[in-house]
């Protein structure tokens, strides 16, 4: 069993409608409880009544430590693959409120067996989320996994936030007014609370399914997911993308493993100073972790190379299919947090600190340049600066270079003193319709682990000398600008708008649908034509009518979606449904190939690895 505790300022919940066979009585209205411990209850297949017991006698007591007197218990599916049978889970459900109950606990029970509307607001002390799992006999599951120093010291590091804006000023965030900023005030909120746990679930999970895009792999470890053919299609050209745009930006690509030695002198001090939880290997004699970063391989490459001040700054870049860290299982969430992702990965090595600040004044531009051209703009993100006093107040003029540069107010946390081996970090934060932040674009300045490593390089006066690192990912992890363009789609869609995807990234750019039988060759034809252009098209052949053909290419939000028959062969003229402006405009062919790649512009292409025909292609449903 798995228990996501949280304590609350208040929930509210509101049952929708009943989604099992098995299912609680419940009327339609919304339950609003405040200043309450909230249990959201996962029941797995292996659990039996005596594991209520230690369960309830374990919450008694951090009820007394918090001086709770509401309780909470809500039925809560999404912590676990492994889950109960409905009937089984109903009635462990049953018996734990029955215990809280004789304890003389205020108890209050969520349906079970229902869609419900969930709202959360967090508390912010280091005790408000506390993640647990109990196993056989009700004994509380522990690991050995080891806990790096940095995510514990995250928590006790003293910071102050404030709001900084390109015109130079500097407001705590209390004194801050919003008004205008709405996205920035939630990642304001999201920051300072550091509730990353997982509530509901978020809209694009339904559409990474219904679009046959990716989806959950219940053989896998939570947070590894299964890429169905148009999603690895829609992740290989953001890969190569982002890959050819580093490139041009000056980046060595290279490739490095994804297992390490957890007790390599080098390594074993830099785990201790990155907050994440790593995947641990053990073989015969040796530990070994998977990476987190491409930081391991491609520091100890530089340590073997002979560079030279006239090389710097030099760029090496790894496209990390994959990295991993073992996030937490109640913060896991479809595509927006994941335990194993692609990430690109650009590391600068500069000969001091003021080449280090120029080079991150490009690298934001590039960035900036990244997110544009996979279809999220500056409007859809919000900033993220961190640094130390030290720092801020020796290079207050840098920093509002970077706020000016992107133009708008951005959130800033400013450390007292250093853990990290970062100065200086910044992120573009994605902000999602649940009012939650992911980080996608980021860059940090290190100044310890070109020492740390061994790196050097040789100055003009023939001294060895430690270059400042500068850490980038343009775009973040590639899955998560997958989530951020499905989120951003949501968003359209309840504004009454169609979703889509950019042309570009569409796994089907055009379909074709024959009229009848005997338009089917002419069809193919003109979808033959279209392929010599490098635009990915595909042939409705199948038997359904042309009305139900139109609405199954809408719903797979076709870009370009064209009725071929006798009438559009004789007058060589195509009706083109063209569902950006949500209208038939009429093209001849070489309008239509003119017009998809203005729309496509000089982005990568690939061919559709699915069959051409629809007749011929398999569901992934």
């Amino acid at each position: 069993m798995k228990i996501l505790q949280l304590h609350v300022d208040f929930v509210e919940y509101e049952p929708i409608q009943v989604e099992s066979s098995v299912y609680e009585e419940a009327d339609r209205k919304v339950n609003r409880i405040e200043d309450a411990l909230l249990l959201l209850v996962c029941v797995e297949k292996e659990d039996e009544e005596n594991i209520v017991d230690e369960l309830v006698k374990d919450v008694a007591q951090f009820v007394d430590k918090l001086k709770v007197s509401k309780l909470v218990v809500y039925p809560y599916a999404h912590l676990s693959t492994e889950l109960a049978p409905p009937q089984k889970a109903l009635s462990i459900l049953k018996k734990i409120r029955e215990e809280f109950v004789s304890r003389n606990l205020e108890v209050y029970s969520a349906p079970f067996g229902w869609n419900k509307r969930l709202v959360v607001s967090v508390k912010g002390h280091p005790l408000a989320e506390q993640l647990r799992s109990y196993g056989a006999g009700g004994r509380i599951r522990t690991t050995s996994e080891p806990v790096s120093t940095a995510l514990l010291m995250e928590e006790k590091l003293k910071s102050y936030w404030f709001i900084l804006t390109p015109s130079g000023e500097m407001v705590p965030v209390e004194s801050f007014d919003f008004r205008g900023y709405e996205n920035l005030e939630y990642l304001t909120r999201y920051e300072i609370a550091k509730s990353r746990a997982v509530i509901e679930q978020p809209p694009h999970v339904q559409l990474m399914k219904k679009l046959e895009i990716a989806d959950y792999e219940n053989a896998s470890d939570p947070g590894n997911m299964r890429w169905l053919a148009k999603g690895r299609l829609i992740k290989s050209l953001l890969e190569q993308y982002v890959t050819e745009k580093v490139i041009e930006y000056g980046g060595i690509e290279v490739e490095t493993p994804i297992m390490y030695d957890l007790h390599h002198p080098s390594l074993e001090k830099y785990l201790h100073r990155f907050p994440a939880r790593q995947y641990l290997i053990k073989t015969e004699e040796k530990e070994y972790f998977l990476r987190f970063a491409a930081c391991f391989g491609q520091f100890l490459m530089a340590k073997d190379m002979v560079i030279s001040y006239k090389h710097l700054p030099f760029w090496l870049y790894e496209l990390t299919r994959y990295s991993f860290r073992r996030e937490k299982s109640g913060e896991l969430a479809g595509l927006r947090r994941l335990r194993a992702f692609t990430m690109p990965d650009a590391h600068a090595f500069c000969r001091d600190l003021q080449q280090a600040k120029e080079e991150m004044k490009r690298r934001l531009k590039l960035s900036l340049e990244v997110l544009e051209g996979a279809g999220i703009t500056r409007e859809d993100v919000e900033m993220a600066i961190r640094f130390t006093k030290d720092f801020f107040e020796e290079n207050r003029e840098f920093v509002f270079e970077l706020i000016r540069q992107f133009g708008k107010p951005v959130l800033a946390e400013m450390w007292e003193e250093r853990f990290f081996y970062f100065i200086l970090k910044w992120e573009l934060n994605f902000i999602d319709t649940q009012k939650k932040a992911a980080a996608l674009s980021t860059d940090q300045i290190d100044v310890e682990n070109a020492r740390q490593y061994g790196i050097t390089y040789v100055d003009e006066d023939g001294v060895e000398k430690y270059p400042i690192i500068l850490h980038c990912s343009p775009s973040g992890a590639i899955e998560r600008v997958v989530y951020a363009l499905l989120e951003k789609a949501y968003m359209k869609m309840q504004k009454g708008e169609k979703p889509m995807l950019p042309v570009w990234l569409s796994p089907t750019q055009v379909r074709i649908i024959p009229v009848a039988e005997r338009n089917l060759q002419d069809a193919i034809r003109l979808m033959e034509e279209l392929e010599k252009n490098k635009i990915r098209v595909d042939v409705d052949d199948r038997g359904e009518s042309v009305d139900k053909k139109i609405r199954d290419g809408e719903s797979e939000w076709i870009p370009y979606i064209i009725v071929y028959g006798d009438k559009e062969k004789e007058r060589g003229i195509l009706p083109v449904r063209v569902r950006e402006q949500g209208k038939i405009i009429e093209m001849t062919l070489e309008e239509l190939i003119e017009h998809v790649k203005e729309r496509i512009k000089d982005k990568p292409f690939k061919p559709l690895t699915l069959p051409k025909l629809l007749s011929r292609r398999p569901s992934f449903k």
